[in-house]
């Protein structure tokens, strides 16, 4: 157990010197950027992208190298790779061992109730925050220079995520990552099969708990070995892409969402903590941080998952039961990061636009970006896309909130960095809560 916390204690230290470095490198690049653009330099620092930070996969990029872009998104597919196995298997293998009916239904409605009551805390902040803003005349910005980019967002039915948690082909749901919902639907569904037919199917049971082994293998050695070099090249090619004319005009905005964000982070969490398992938040906090930097820096609740889960049952001592169920449909369903960004995006660009935002317009906002965020996919820049579904549903829809929108879309890659920091740690914080009203949480791991 020592080596092991030794071990998960030196790869947090790796992890947050990656971070740190990666910011001071990242801010580095936006200063040479800018001076280079100021001093008629332009091309040099064309070039410099070109080799380091390009995208190599967007249109006329065909001559670029892009270093940091290859190597980020080579640790990222690495984690991508292997989402649908393990999230089915990590929740089929959960309904095998859970053999009291009745504690998988307590199970399940303890999730849920865990889920909806931080999404109910998170909203209420960010409603609240986001109409003071606004009532101050912060929320004040001009968008008639910003090009219009909405043609990549598609307005839906928030409801059309229930019709599609139910796959209509298992081969289409298990060969996307954005059918995550489905896939659990499957798994439980699986799971439960299983469960009542015991031995008859032990192969298959087998074959699962082979492959969850394996899974867990690769994803060890990937965090492990290549987590904190990869973090100081998302991070530093993040801030090196953005140049200061992006992050001038929506500074309030900026701010006041990274404020709402890091409160819940820092004390709604750790309240409820305190409150739902009646422990001591602290060592909750601190065992969390590295999952909390890891989620900043892939910007990606599924590329998380795996270190999350490690974190979750081998530091805070929840049951591998409980954190396979939970965690992999936390991912899916418990989006209160990008439920509070959507709250106060939509009350900013409603306002830019003209119109007149009341009370009850934030209660539906936030009614809207609920059910919204539940469908959002776990993956980079996703809550932002789905903001347009709010928007469209309030009927923020003239062209002054579509240039506002467009200018959201701009700035928002920092912003989601810190949503899926705020995501996978509640879904974190539920497992323990659950865990400990369940007697399925190590107590004497969870205070080592």
């Amino acid at each position: 157990m020592n080596k092991g916390n030794n071990n998960s204690s030196r790869l947090a230290i790796n992890m947050a010197i990656a971070l740190i470095l990666g910011l001071i490198a990242g801010v580095g690049c936006i200063f040479l950027r800018e001076n280079l653009i100021a001093s008629g330099s332009k091309d040099i620092w064309t070039t410099i992208n070109n080799i380091l930070f390009q995208d190599i996969s967007a249109k006329g990029a065909t001559n670029a190298i892009g270093v940091f872009y290859i190597l980020g998104q080579l640790f990222v597919r690495a984690l991508q790779l292997v989402i649908v196995p393990m999230v089915f298997t990590s929740i089929a293998l959960a309904m095998c061992k859970i053999s009291d009916t009745k504690k998988l239904g307590r199970i399940s409605y303890k999730t849920i109730l865990g889920f909806l009551s931080t999404s109910v805390f998170a909203l209420l902040l960010a409603g609240i925050v986001g109409f003071a803003v606004k009532n101050m005349g912060l929320f004040t910005t001009n968008v008639g220079n910003v090009a219009a980019k909405t043609g990549t967002a598609n307005s839906t039915n928030p409801l059309m995520i229930i019709v599609n948690a139910v796959p209509s082909n298992v081969a289409s749901a298990f060969s996307d990552n954005g059918s995550v919902l489905a896939i659990v639907f499957a798994a439980v569904v699986i799971g439960l099969c299983i469960n009542v037919l015991g031995d008859k199917v032990k192969v298959l049971k087998d074959l699962l708990e082979d492959v969850n082994s394996i899974i867990t293998v690769f994803l060890s050695f990937v965090i492990t070995k290549f987590g904190p070099f990869a973090i100081f090249v998302l991070i530093t090619r993040t801030f090196a892409i953005y140049g200061v004319d992006n992050l001038k005009p929506a500074l309030v905005y900026v701010v006041t969402t990274v404020a709402a964000l890091l409160v819940f982070l820092v004390f709604g969490y750790a309240i409820f903590i305190a409150v739902g398992a009646g422990l001591n938040p602290v060592h909750f906090v601190k065992k969390i941080g590295k999952v909390a930097l890891f989620g900043f820096s892939t910007s990606s609740s599924a590329a998380t998952l795996p270190l999350n889960t490690k974190t979750t049952t081998e530091e805070l001592g929840v049951s591998e039961d409980v954190a396979s169920f939970i965690l992999p449909l936390g991912m899916t369903i418990n989006m209160n990061g990008t439920a509070i960004m959507q709250v106060i995006a939509a009350i900013f660009i409603a306002t830019s636009a003209g119109y007149n935002v009341t009370v009850s317009n934030v209660i539906v906002i936030a009614l809207l970006a609920l059910i919204a965020s539940v469908g959002t996919p776990a993956a980079p820049g996703a809550g932002a896309v789905i903001l347009f579904t709010v928007l469209t549903g309030m009927g923020y829809n003239n062209d002054s909130a579509m240039l506002a929108y467009s200018l959201i879309l701009a700035i928002n890659r920092p912003i989601e960095m810190l949503v899926t920091s705020l995501n996978v740690v509640g879904d974190s914080a539920t497992s323990v809560v659950v865990a400990k009203s369940e007697g399925m949480l190590d107590e004497e791991i969870y205070f080592s």
